[in-house]
């Protein structure tokens, strides 16, 4: 069982660019692991194909045992609320205050605006950023706006969270404090891919690394090999 296995899976982009090539791996239940590569390894594709945001040219991608390749019309939308999404540029709406940007995936829901309240409440709370509901990201930290959009991706309960180099614009110490607030995703059922090229904060999590180079997968490295590294 998986919650997203990649087969073989290639895409070649009109104009003849080869962004991946037969690049195949699978992601468990409650899995946190990382993706690295150099600029136009091919993370960035990888990232579209899993929201349906491109597809592939050949081999499958599955999602908890899905072919999403039949995910088509309405449907790819009720996909994308399976997975949320975490950007280096958060994407705030910036005239909304912080628990409206957090709500916005449940309004699109359709769901009460009771239990959005009551859901929204208890994700702030839980991201340490209760005190900040009635801000304007503006007035926030750039470690807060990134919590902000970390609690709109999850307050959903998708089962997979995607993180597109999360840490880019802060400093170590606000990286770490993100990074943490990953790790501790799985034991409450989320599994977490990051794309990420700081080595160096990839090591130190000991985590589970995909290596792509020039839209191959050349590596899967293991925890416990980055833990001898």
């Amino acid at each position: 069982m998986s919650v997203l296995r990649f087969d073989n899976v290639s895409k070649q982009y009109p104009g003849g660019h080869v962004a991946l090539t037969d690049v195949s791996f699978a992601v468990a239940p409650g899995e946190m692991l990382f993706v690295t590569g150099h600029s136009g390894a091919g993370k960035s594709t990888l990232l579209k194909l899993i929201q349906l945001a491109e597809r592939p040219s050949r081999g499958t991608v599955l999602f908890d045992e899905k072919n999403l390749a039949k995910v088509r019309g309405t449907k790819v939308a009720l996909h994308r609320r399976s997975v949320g999404v975490v950007y280096q540029n958060h994407q705030l709406l910036m005239d909304r205050t912080v628990g409206e940007n957090v709500g916005l995936p449940l309004i699109l829901r359709g769901m009460k605006r009771g239990e959005i309240g009551k859901r929204v409440r208890s994700m702030l709370d839980r991201l340490g950023l209760a005190p900040r509901e009635k801000a304007l990201p503006s007035q926030l930290s750039a470690g807060e706006q990134q919590r902000v959009g970390i609690a709109r991706a999850l307050v959903a309960e998708p089962t997979l969270l995607v993180a597109d180099e999360p840490t880019g614009n802060l400093d170590p110490t606000l990286s770490a404090e993100i990074m943490a607030l990953f790790a501790a995703l799985p034991e409450r059922g989320t599994s977490v891919l990051v794309a990420s090229h700081d080595l160096g904060l990839i090591k130190r999590m000991r985590k589970r690394v995909l290596v792509l180079d020039q839209g191959k997968l050349a590596d899967d490295i293991a925890p416990e090999e980055l833990a001898d590294a």
